[in-house]
């Protein structure tokens, strides 16, 4: 029996691809699991207005250049870090293929990647929403800027109530760093969980610009990976702080 969690990385394929599953690979090693990457192409992409004939030939050409191009960048990692990295290409509805690939593997955790502050979507800002909505497993946005391997140099963060004992991957990312864990709060939590020890805390009035000076906070104390708790945030805030922070962020279940 196969005991390993399972990471699905959801991904296009383009610049950042190879760079997002390296970080997925480093998340993978620490916390003793397994690989899925998923690519969705729309058929509106790959056909415009051809015959059914001309159609699925388009679909069949675009099919083998992404599955060569997969390939060739797993290889790559896969050698370079003596990982195996499984992987599947769809074409349909995005929403509903990725909602289907969901229910059929059950993944532990479902991997995302990031640049600037803008979440790399296949089909605009509603990936991290669909995710929130179909998944109850632990949600990993990844910036391309930060450190998210297991190291002693990775600098942690709390928003709000996070309890680290309800998530086993929060527990052993900290277990690693030898950095004190930071906590941010926004002054409107009403039960406070109690942080380990050594934990340094800042509070936040809530307004217009309580997003805004965590983002500088962040920053300034340069957090790698800011840990969020699903019950206690909306899935629309959610969604603006992964937007609004230039951080990694990891989503407890």
């Amino acid at each position: 029996m196969n005991n390993k969690c399972k990471i699905l990385v959801l991904s296009d394929v383009d610049n950042s691809t190879s760079e997002i599953l390296k970080k997925g690979v480093d998340l993978a090693n620490v916390v003793q699991a397994e690989i899925d990457f998923f690519c969705v192409k729309k058929p509106t992409d790959v056909v415009e207005k051809e015959s059914q004939l001309s159609a699925m030939r388009s679909i069949n050409k675009k099919f083998i250049e992404t599955d060569n191009q997969i390939k060739k960048i797993i290889d790559t990692i896969s050698n370079e870090k003596d990982f195996k990295i499984s992987h599947k290409i769809s074409f349909g509805n995005l929403k509903d293929e990725i909602t289907n690939h969901l229910k059929e593997t059950k993944p532990d955790i479902v991997l995302l990647g990031k640049r600037k502050s803008k979440v790399f979507s296949f089909f605009g800002d509603n990936l991290i929403d669909l995710i929130l909505k179909e998944f109850n497993g632990t949600i990993l946005i990844v910036s391309e800027e930060n450190l998210l391997e297991a190291k002693e140099e990775i600098s942690l963060g709390l928003l709000n109530n996070v309890n680290l004992s309800t998530n086993r991957f929060m527990e052993t990312l900290v277990s690693y760093s030898n950095k004190p864990l930071k906590s941010f709060q926004i002054n409107t939590v009403k039960e406070k969980v109690s942080n380990p020890k050594n934990t340094i805390e800042f509070v936040f009035e809530e307004g217009d610009n309580a997003i805004k000076n965590l983002s500088n906070y962040l920053s300034k104390n340069k957090i790698d990976l800011l840990f969020l708790n699903r019950e206690k945030e909306t899935n629309s805030k959610i969604g603006s702080l992964v937007n609004s922070l230039n951080c990694s962020l990891m989503v407890s279940n």
